[in-house]
C-alpha cells in the first residue's frame, strides 16, 4: 500500500503545509462519498471531493503505486518534520487499515512519528469498532477527526467522547448553526473566509472545540449535499 508526502501544499485551502495521500484501498466501503456505481443511470458516482480534478490524478497515482512510499519511510519523513508546525494527513484517502479496521500498530508508529509536529486528519471508519485506537491518537497528540455525514450523526460520535467531530452541512449553512442535541457548529473558516488556511486556522488539529462544518464541493456536491441533508 502506498502513502505519499507532499513538502508543501499548494492548495489555496490549506496553506503551504505539508500533505499527505494514502491509498484509495483504505476508505472504508461504509462512506457514503466512496466512489459507487449507479445502476440506474449506468454511470459511476464520485461524490467526494478528491475524486474530481488534479488531486484525483495523483490521488489516483498513490492508489495504483506509481507515486508514494511504504509506511515506515513515510513515518520517518514525518519524523524529520520541525516541531510546533502543522501537516495534514491524507488530502485523500483514510488511515491504514488491518482486516476492516484501522491498523493498531501502524497508527502508533504514526503517533510516536508525529510527536511535537501537530499532524491531524479525518476518519469515516466506524468509530465504535476503533474507539481505543483513535482515542489513544487524540491523547498522543495525532489529531483523528471523526467525519459525520450530517449533524444528527455528530451528535452520536460526539456523544462517544473520543475526539473532535466534524460533519458535513448543507449549502448555505450559517457560519454558525447547533446540531439537533444542541451542540454548535462553525462551518470550516477556510470555507467561509480567503484569508484563512488550515496553516493560519488549526482548529481542527485541536481536540477541544466545537463541531467543524463543511459545506459540499467539487464536482461532486449535489451528491454530497444529499448525504449532508441526512436523506
Amino acid at each position: 500500500m502506498s502513502v505519499h508526502l507532499t513538502a508543501i501544499s499548494s492548495n489555496k485551502k490549506t496553506g503551504r503545509i505539508p500533505v499527505s495521500t494514502s491509498t484509495a484501498a483504505w476508505c472504508p466501503d461504509s462512506c457514503p462519498l466512496k466512489r459507487k456505481w449507479n445502476i440506474w443511470t449506468g454511470k459511476w458516482e464520485e461524490p467526494c471531493y478528491a475524486g474530481h480534478g488534479h488531486l484525483a490524478i495523483h490521488w489516483n497515482k498513490v492508489s495504483a503505486g506509481e507515486r508514494g512510499t511504504d509506511w515506515n519511510t513515510f513515518c520517518q519523513s514525518i519524523r524529520k518534520l520541525p516541531k510546533n508546525g502543522i501537516w495534514r494527513h491524507n488530502q485523500a484517502g483514510d488511515l491504514p487499515v488491518d482486516q476492516n479496521h484501522i491498523d493498531t500498530g501502524k497508527m502508533q508508529q504514526l503517533i510516536k512519528a508525529n510527536r511535537g509536529r501537530g499532524g491531524f486528519t479525518y476518519t469515516h471508519h466506524n468509530p465504535t469498532d476503533n474507539a481505543e485506537i483513535i482515542a489513544e491518537s487524540n491523547n498522543g497528540g495525532f489529531t483523528v477527526n471523526l467525519s459525520a455525514n450530517n449533524p444528527a450523526q455528530a451528535d452520536t460520535y460526539a456523544a462517544l467522547n473520543i475526539a473532535p467531530v466534524v460533519t458535513l452541512v448543507p449549502e448555505n449553512t450559517a457560519k454558525v448553526s447547533f446540531t439537533p442535541g444542541g451542540r454548535k457548529i462553525v462551518v470550516c473558516p477556510a470555507i467561509s473566509s480567503n484569508k484563512v488556511t488550515c496553516q493560519s486556522c488549526r482548529l481542527c488539529q485541536k481536540v477541544n472545540r466545537p463541531i467543524i462544518g463543511f459545506t459540499p464541493h467539487g464536482s461532486g456536491k449535489k451528491s454530497a449535499n444529499v448525504v449532508a441533508t441526512g436523506a
